[in-house]
């Protein structure tokens, strides 16, 4: 199993890189490829997955009753982007020039192995094709010596646009060009989207070797989880796995969360299965786990933390609380989850921030503008988020993987304000 997950987290660079290497692993086990612009006949049992482009997938087994247990995660990471015409050129040295993706830690980008990836668009002068692309090159963006910064420690600002250019290379005007140009043979290339991002290979640490370290903990640590728990799921009601794209930067794309994605694929289900009862009424039959890293307390901060729910890594999912619903859990959401979990011996423990500071928020409040129904907030413990290496524990991961396969299993009923009942 921590094979699957370094693996994964691994092969992620991008959302293109996630997406394609989610397919291949829905293909090895039984799940047929579908396409929006095509015809669906389904079948009750039989798993199927279709993809909206290139960088967000929606996984189903159909089950044999109506309503749907979902679980959403996202693809994307905080990153850089390229520019187009890239190239920064000071005396002999070459960079790239490139814009934020989302809100990472910038300092801890620096003086780190950084690669080149996402997907590039060609095209053979009929047809236009998008290809996932990883550069074989490792690049760097080095920090200013402390000797021209001598208060560098007492804290310093990062300007992207100065401060967080890749060096490439030394006198090397068309380095990437060149690389791309082989990659794409005979083709040619049209234009693309490619992120700066780490390079670094997930490892464990530690005297336990208990905790591991990774890019993209948050939040490829969500997909693969639901990813391994809807292959090896039984489900009553109709399994889904939603990977959604642009998270980071607010979700409301074609294919974010806020997109009808989601909607649009429940409805085809249905419609295709259980004709006899209303979509709507399934709706309301069905729950979903919006599923997104929590913040763990950290060990040398933890006056971060809230002080009566003390978030741990290796103490089990993190279940999500809000006041204000930056989280979509409730009472009865968070009994349901729980009782899910207890069941089937999962770790479980509340995150809630310090009152005295700003929540974030994930995806989970955004998809419910498009499909409205009960749900609840949950997440692998982590340190260190929107750092370009993450810290987690793998007893979580497996904690994680466990209670999303039994939640699948789980036939809910009637989930409303006042009762629910769970098999």
């Amino acid at each position: 199993m921590q094979n699957f997950i370094f693996d994964y987290l691994n092969a992620g660079k991008t959302a293109y890189h996630v997406v394609l290497n989610s397919a291949e692993l829905l293909k090895k086990s039984g799940f047929t490829q579908l396409y929006e612009g095509e015809s669906w006949h389904l079948k009750r049992g039989e798993k199927y997955f279709v993809i909206r482009d290139g960088s967000s997938l929606i996984a189903f087994v159909c089950g044999s009753e109506a309503g749907f247990n979902i679980v959403g995660t996202h693809a994307d990471t905080s990153c850089f982007k390229l520019k187009h015409n890239p190239l920064l050129k000071t005396e002999n040295y070459r960079s790239l020039s490139v814009e934020k993706y989302g809100s990472g830690i910038f300092y801890s980008w620096l003086d780190t192995p950084l690669t080149i990836a996402g997907r590039v668009i060609l095209s053979d002068g009929k047809n236009i094709t998008a290809e996932v692309f990883t550069s074989q090159k490792t690049f760097v963006i080095p920090s200013l010596a402390i000797h021209f910064n001598r208060t560098v420690n007492d804290g310093v600002k990062l300007n992207p646009q100065i401060d967080l250019c890749p060096l490439i290379g030394l006198n090397t005007t068309d380095g990437l060009l060149a690389e791309l140009q082989a990659f794409a043979g005979d083709k040619k290339i049209i234009d693309g989207d490619l992120f700066l991002v780490s390079a670094s290979a997930p490892q464990s640490v530690g005297y336990g070797d208990e905790l591991f370290i990774s890019p993209r903990i948050d939040n490829l640590s969500s997909a693969l989880a639901s990813l391994q728990a809807i292959i090896n799921c039984n489900p009553k009601k109709t399994a889904i796995t939603f990977i959604a794209d642009n998270e980071e930067v607010g979700s409301e794309t074609k294919q974010g969360a806020a997109s009808t994605f989601l909607h649009d694929v429940l409805k085809r289900i249905h419609l295709s299965l259980y004709e006899n009862l209303s979509f709507y009424a399934a709706l309301n039959g069905s729950f979903m786990v919006s599923c997104d890293t929590a913040h763990a307390l950290h060990p040398n901060h933890p006056e971060y933390s809230d002080l009566t729910n003390k978030t741990l890594l290796g103490g089990g999912v993190a279940i999500k609380r809000h006041a204000n619903q930056n989280y979509t859990t409730d009472g009865m959401s968070s009994a349901i989850i729980k009782q899910i979990f207890n069941a089937n011996n999962v770790k479980w423990q509340n995150f809630y921030m310090r009152s005295d500071l700003q929540c974030g928020s994930t995806l989970g409040k955004i998809s419910a503008a498009q499909v409205s129904v009960r749900s609840v907030d949950i997440g692998l413990p982590q340190l260190a988020m929107h750092s370009c290496i993450e810290t987690a524990s793998l007893a979580d991961c497996y904690s994680l993987i466990k209670g999303l396969t039994a939640f699948y299993n789980s036939k809910i009923e009637n989930p409303t304000p006042t009762c629910a009942s769970v098999e």
